[in-house]
This record gives C-alpha cells, structure tokens and sequence, in this order.
C-alpha cells in the first residue's frame, strides 16, 4: 500500500513516527510537531484509506496496517524509530512492536486499547458510513474527541477536526472501522519488550482509562499518565501536558 506521509525536523536525528487515530490526518499532530522537530526527524503519516494514502485491496487488520507502515520505514531506510501513536495509531504501534521488536526503539500508547469491545459496534459503525455517509457519525464522534469545555474554548478547533472527519473517504474509515473490530491483542502485548508510555484522557468516553490501565499492567515496566480534562484527542486538547509527557519518555534527545 502507498502512504501519504511527510518527514520533518533535521537529518541524523533520532526518529519519532508520529500515527494518527481514526477519522484524522496528519494534521492531528500540529500541536506537538513544533517542540519535536527541534529534537528529532519526525515522521508523520495517514492511514490506509485517509488523506491522500491509498486503500489496500487485502483484509484491513491493525497488523496489515502495521505492515504497510514498516514498508514505508524500509523504503526510507529507517531502521529504528520510536511510535507516538493515539487511539488506531497506538493499535498500529503495538502490533509493529509485536511483530518487528527489532525496528522499535520506544513506544508512545496514547487513548488507546488492546482490545476495544464487541465487533458487531464496529460492524455496525461500518455499514453506517458506507450507506449513509461520513454526516451520519460526525455528531457522535466528535463529542466523544473533546469535553464540552474545550467545545466552549476552542469552537474553531473543534469545526476544524469535525471537517478532518467529514472529509474521510467513507470507505476507507469504514475499513478502519472494522480492522479496529478484529484487533485483541490482550494476551501478546506482556511480549512487548520497549520502553513504553501508555497516555489517557480521564475524561475519554471512547477508550475510558481502564483500557489504558489493562496497557500499563500488561506490558513490563510500562508508565501510565493520565490527563485530566481530556477526552480522546488528548494531545490536541491537553497539547502541553501531552508534548512535555512524550519528550520526557523519548529522552528529549538534541539533534546529532
């Protein structure tokens, strides 16, 4: 599968690939790109079936969307990277771990889970979008992104990320949907041998912290942090407390 993505911040540095959650572009990360590419070569990029990367014509699973990602790293020639990496994104993360150890140098597990829940809400998520359109699920969606506090606040930010989702090809959001659905990675993430932050917003109704809790008590030596007055998107809506959490697990390294 072709990947739209973009490289940020100077050559030699470490890098910091930066994955998405559903129903969002790269652009999810402009809140954290200006502190870590003073510090490292960022990778962002969207996934299958968003933005402008392309939709394969396989079975969509997190661990063939991991795939896809480690063809990218190899077609740039990044041999170790560490993942920051919220809701899908963390998904995407984990199963690269997993299933490439040797290419994971730390991880970023932001409002995430190993295992959301029952298939069939996503099944039926699915088959709302491709027959009624991305309009059907916007409402539901985006309140579940952001606490009405931050709606109050930042009302053209929040417009901003509902035209992101307004604008995902159906398609590909559904397939998303459904590789979501299939992913349970509950008894093979303790395998996960990386240094490992796990991030949740206290206020996310989408991955509430418990699936975070499960995360950090799975994986050996994992670090839980829990954002207050955050729901899903928690780097958008906490973008300090999120930035300053991930520079302090990736060492805040400086240019080589």
């Amino acid at each position: 599968m072709r990947l739209d993505y973009r490289l940020h911040g100077p050559e030699g540095a470490h890098v910091v690939v930066l994955s998405s959650s559903l129903g969002t572009t790269q652009e999810l990360w402009s809140r954290q790109l200006p502190e870590l590419e003073q510090r490292f070569r960022v990778l962002t990029y969207d996934h299958p079936g968003h933005g402008a990367s392309e939709l394969p014509e396989d079975a969509s699973t997190v661990e063939r969307f991991a795939d896809g990602l480690l063809g990218l790293l190899d077609e740039l020639r990044l041999r170790r990277v560490s993942l920051c990496g919220v809701s899908l994104g963390g998904m995407v993360g984990m199963a690269l771990a997993l299933d490439a150890p040797e290419r994971v140098e730390r991880l970023v597990l932001a409002c995430t889970s190993a295992h959301t829940g029952p298939r069939d809400r996503w099944a039926e998520r699915s088959r709302i979008v491709r027959t009624e359109g991305m309009q059907a699920i916007l409402d539901s969606v985006v309140r579940r992104w952001f606490t009405p506090a931050f709606e109050h606040e930042e009302p053209e930010t929040v417009g901003r990320f509902r035209a992101m989702l307004a604008a995902t090809p159906p398609e590909g959001y559904a397939r998303c949907c459904q590789a979501i659905g299939t992913w349970d990675a509950r008894e093979r993430i303790s395998a996960i041998a990386v240094p490992v932050l796990v991030v949740a917003g206290a206020d996310d109704s989408a991955l509430p912290v418990e699936h975070a809790e499960l995360i950090a008590s799975r994986i050996p030596g994992a670090r839980l942090v829990i954002l207050e007055r955050a729901a899903h998107l928690a780097n958008v809506e906490r973008a300090e407390a999120f930035t300053s959490a991930v520079l302090e697990h990736l060492g805040q390294e400086v240019p080589v």
